[in-house]
């Protein structure tokens, strides 16, 4: 190409939208080889690492997460979305806003943190897209979102349901959206918990969508499912990798058998069309387990996916295969 735009988009690119040609095994890498920048300018969405993983029960390495998700974007920046049929970045225009620095050795700065990082997301008029991490830390995005937005719907793809008792001051991503039911921040009666196959003796009024459940009604009765609960509000999706069965998703630090293959996973984020999303995330992914990549493959599919379906709101229109 004569006007020089080839590779490392990542820092060249001066433009929001469109993308260059890269080489998949090298180049700058940034997720979908978005350009990065700090200016929010007229951004629609600012793609951004938490790299925390300080409230893990079981295996660490989350931390790790977000690199890995960015590393597995390559080939998604390559060709037009599938199977959407269109180039996102048309439409949305979207950054790699960097990752949240989080001070590991001062422990109770770490909520703030987030929380100021994500606002200056939010405060700019962006969406933010989070990888993580993990999903602690989509606590202090939640109390941003509801500064912002109001209290909204929490669509809640996972393994764990994350309300187990919290005493409104522990780091554990096992009991953080009890917090926030109890903070306030969810309007829980709009909120729904899908993939679920641990234990609680309560629902706290979330609907909960089991994965056995899932498998035996299908996508189409979920996704009815879905839209029924969340209604026309504002709702934050956050998906943590675990929900995906660890034959398709072992690099997290919970696995739990039976969970959703990753094909039922992408169909029903594709489903999600028409929602009004104000923030999504996508967390757990922890790289030293993980097997040829492919947890941060899915990771990073979904998030692309997500993204197609801002784009879809702001007027892409998907094509008609054939």
């Amino acid at each position: 190409m004569s006007d020089g735009k080839l590779g490392d988009q990542a820092f060249r690119n001066q433009s929001l939208h469109g993308r260059w040609p890269e080489m998949t095994y090298g180049g700058a890498l940034s997720f979908l080889r978005r350009r990065y920048s700090r200016d929010l300018d007229g951004v629609d969405v600012a793609v951004t690492g938490i790299p925390y993983d300080g409230a893990v029960t079981f295996r660490p390495g989350a931390r790790l997460g977000p690199r890995a998700i960015r590393a597995a974007s390559v080939q998604l920046a390559e060709l037009k979305a599938f199977p959407f049929g269109f180039d996102p970045f048309e439409t949305l225009a979207v950054v790699d806003y960097g990752d949240c620095f989080i001070d590991p050795h001062h422990p109770e700065t770490v909520v703030e943190a987030i929380a100021a990082h994500i606002d200056g997301i939010v405060a700019a008029g962006a969406i933010p897209l989070t990888l993580g991490g993990d999903h602690f830390a989509t606590y202090p995005v939640l109390r941003v979102i509801a500064r912002h937005h109001g209290p909204v719907a929490l669509l809640h793809f996972d393994a764990h349901c994350d309300t187990w008792s919290d005493d409104g001051n522990r780091f554990d991503h096992g009991s953080m959206f009890l917090r926030a039911k109890n903070e306030g921040l969810i309007d829980v009666g709009r909120s729904c918990q899908v993939g679920i196959r641990t234990h609680n003796d309560s629902d706290h009024g979330f609907a909960v969508l089991t994965a056995p459940w899932v498998h035996a009604q299908g996508i189409d009765k979920t996704l009815a499912a879905i839209k029924a609960r969340i209604g026309a509000g504002k709702v934050y999706v956050t998906f943590d990798i675990d929900c995906l069965d660890p034959a398709y998703a072992p690099g997290t630090g919970t696995p739990v058998p039976g969970g959703l293959t990753s094909a039922c996973a992408l169909e029903l984020v594709r489903g999600l069309v028409g929602l009004d999303l104000v923030g999504a995330d996508v967390m757990e992914v922890s790289p030293p387990f993980d097997v040829a990549e492919i947890t941060a493959l899915s990771a990073a599919t979904i998030a692309h996916d997500l993204l197609c379906l801002m784009a879809m709101a702001k007027g892409a229109v998907p094509a008609t295969p054939g």
